[in-house]
């Protein structure tokens, strides 16, 4: 079992940068390809990256590639999402998700349908 639980998310302006974390429970952190969705008002929940078990391997949406960076530190069990240059357009609840035990360490899933595991989500508010 797996618990997530993530923080950092706020009200800004258009331009500027947020870093969200997904702190992870559990002695399987390192066993777990992650991901982050997120889901706007009235729209379906939407992938927005992904990073594999080895953190080597990660995949962006278009709409956010060059702006955002995905990331994992294995000593605290933690997922970054790192989020520049945000746009009103990112306004969202972001979630963060664990994959169950994946067996190769250089994989990314970009399905939410993939994901056992997810958090309560943390909301991003992007003024203009």
């Amino acid at each position: 079992q797996v618990q997530l639980v993530e923080s950092g998310g706020g009200l800004v302006q258009a331009g500027s940068s947020l870093r969200l974390s997904c702190s992870a429970s559990g002695r399987t952190f390192s066993s777990n390809a992650m991901g982050w969705f997120r889901q706007a008002p009235g729209k379906e929940r939407e992938f927005v990256a992904a990073i594999s078990r080895s953190g080597a391997n990660t995949y962006y949406v278009d709409s956010v590639k060059g702006r955002f960076t995905i990331s994992r530190d294995y000593a605290k069990n933690t997922v970054h999402l790192q989020m520049n240059s945000l746009k009103p357009e990112d306004t969202a609840v972001y979630y963060c998700a664990a994959r169950g035990r994946t067996p190769y360490i250089g994989t990314y899933y970009m399905g939410a349908e993939q994901y056992d595991y997810w958090g309560q989500g943390t909301q991003v508010t992007v003024s203009s």
